[in-house]
């Protein structure tokens, strides 16, 4: 399954489904909605995980669109190379 990006630039829209649903959407792909169970706003991502349960529709909007920004990755290394790794490679000798 592939799974499409959105530039973060692109904002979340969003439509009232039904009474106690709203759905968001990001350049015409799904992104989440948020269903209204009675008392609280449960808030789920485009693959159907739950994000949590909030008190106002306004919060769970905020954690949908926290949900769906892209992660930065934190870099694995350092810039500065260990030493092993500076040195040219040998030549095998025949």
């Amino acid at each position: 399954m592939s799974m499409t990006t959105f530039p973060p630039s692109d904002p979340l829209t969003w439509k009232q489904a039904d009474a106690d649903v709203h759905v968001a959407t990001r350049s015409g792909e799904f992104a989440g909605f948020i269903e209204f169970d009675g008392t609280t706003h449960l808030a789920r991502d485009q693959r159907g995980t739950e994000l949590g349960a909030f008190d106002s529709l306004d919060d769970a909007r905020e954690a949908l669109e926290g949900a769906c920004a892209p992660k930065r990755r934190t870099r694995t290394f350092s810039f500065a190379l260990p030493r092993a790794l500076r040195r040219r490679p040998r030549r095998a000798r025949a």
